[in-house]
């Protein structure tokens, strides 16, 4: 059987969709619509930048969904995804999975990606916010780390990497503190160049206003296996997976979690939707069995 991963904040690069949008009818139907429906020039930021726009949380977060949507649409036109049997994101990747899964269609999910993106860069402005990534030690070492230091555990991605998220110059600490190996058996710390604080208390505004915005949203049973970040594990009432979306805000991703579940289901095939080929590193190290190929522009798709 097969799955969809799909592809969050960090992974977006200029250039991105450019040669799906030249060379694919549906990509370059998708990429219009999602410029009338944003109103800006999302195809320019796109396939142009530069750099520090696209990185924006309002701008990237658009951008990954209609990319990774568009991937997962050209796949299923030709056929490729007989057996389909999941679909799965890390953060904001995950409101792509819900799209693929029919939970909503692709105008309505871009709209919340857009305002989810929006509220967050608010919470970014507002505050001075970091993020670290931490190689090696044990969950529960980052879990100390962070509370050491009044920070909070952003993401489990797989097995011996954390990223961890809070205050900048608390992130900072934990970071030179880890390094020094003064908390845990860390083998190595990075922090990373992000606009804020993300899957942290700090985002808690954000969390908040999207609450509000998603109340009137219908949300449909998904017609395939998704995920929660929240905890990793499967969930298909509709009302459930709208608290999990509003939760996710400030809550640590579970992304191995997220990777075992699709694998136990019988998901042996994962297609990584998006930029990067950062997630099928994860999927390898967390099941090495699994076989994973990682899409991003026009030559990669399969024929």
């Amino acid at each position: 059987m097969k799955a969809l991963l799909f592809s969050g904040q960090g992974a977006q690069k200029v250039g991105m969709g450019k040669s799906l949008y030249e060379n694919v009818p549906i990509a370059r139907e998708l990429y219009d619509q999602a410029e009338n429906t944003l109103g800006f020039e999302f195809k320019k930021i796109c396939f142009e930048g530069p750099e520090n726009t696209l990185t924006e949380t309002r701008f990237c977060q658009p951008a990954l969904y209609v990319q990774g949507f568009a991937i997962a649409r050209i796949l299923r036109e030709c056929g490729h995804l007989d057996g389909l049997k999941a679909a799965l994101g890390l953060s904001l990747g995950e409101l792509t999975a819900y799209a693929i899964a029919g939970v909503w269609d692709f105008e309505t999910g871009l709209r919340i990606v857009a305002e989810r993106g929006r509220l967050m860069q608010q919470a970014c402005d507002a505050t001075k916010g970091g993020m670290a990534a931490v190689v090696g030690g044990t969950i529960e070492e980052a879990g100390k780390l962070c509370a050491a230091f009044d920070i909070d555990v952003a993401n489990l991605n797989c097995p011996g990497q954390t990223v961890i998220s809070g205050d900048y110059d608390k992130v900072a600490a934990a970071a030179a503190a880890a390094g020094a190996k003064n908390h845990g058996s860390f083998k190595l710390v990075k922090q990373l160049v992000v606009a804020g604080a993300y899957h942290s208390r700090l985002m808690e505004p954000a969390r908040k206003a999207f609450e509000q915005f998603l109340a009137p949203i219908e949300f449909k049973t998904p017609k395939l296996t998704v995920f929660t970040n929240t905890t990793g594990q499967a969930i298909s009432e509709p009302a459930a997976l709208k608290e999990a979306l509003v939760k996710q805000v400030v809550s640590t991703v579970r992304w191995e979690d997220c990777l075992r579940g699709a694998f136990a289901l019988g998901c042996t095939d994962f297609y990584e939707c998006g930029p990067g080929a950062v997630l099928s590193g994860m999927m390898k190290r967390t099941e090495p069995a699994a076989r994973v190929t990682a899409i991003n522009e026009y030559g990669e798709l399969p024929t």
